[in-house]
């Protein structure tokens, strides 16, 4: 099994940063895509950026210039910096990660956090 753990979330002002972190542990061979989506109330999940295995990244349009996302892959590790944060931020922040076990090699499997919540405003 696999178990992915956010922290850094919180309160924060308008203009403000914050980094979240997410770590995933368990029967873990390699992970592939790691990433963020958020879901603010009354709202869709949506991505907000991920990051490959090879170091690809891609971002929502709404948080470029904004958030940055890296990896620690010996730590199985995904950061998201998150820099002048706006209220339309607000949201509970997801880590997703698409894992291959020893059980699953040949295909990676989806999983997901349990969410922290991020709350811009003043």
């Amino acid at each position: 099994q696999v178990q992915l753990v956010e922290s850094g979330g919180g309160l924060v002002q308008p203009g403000g940063s914050l980094r979240l972190s997410c770590a995933a542990s368990g029967s873990i061979f390699s992970i592939d895509a790691m990433g963020w989506y958020r879901q603010a109330p009354g709202k869709q999940r949506e991505l907000v950026a991920t990051s490959t295995s090879g170091g690809s990244t891609n971002y929502a349009d709404s948080v470029k210039g904004r958030f940055t996302i890296s990896r620690d892959n010996a730590k199985n590790t995904v950061y998201l910096q998150m820099n002048s944060l706006k209220p339309e931020d607000t949201a509970v922040y997801y880590c997703n990660a698409a894992v291959r076990t020893p059980r699953s090699y040949y295909t990676a499997l989806n999983y997901w956090g349990q969410g922290t919540q991020v709350t811009v405003s003043s």
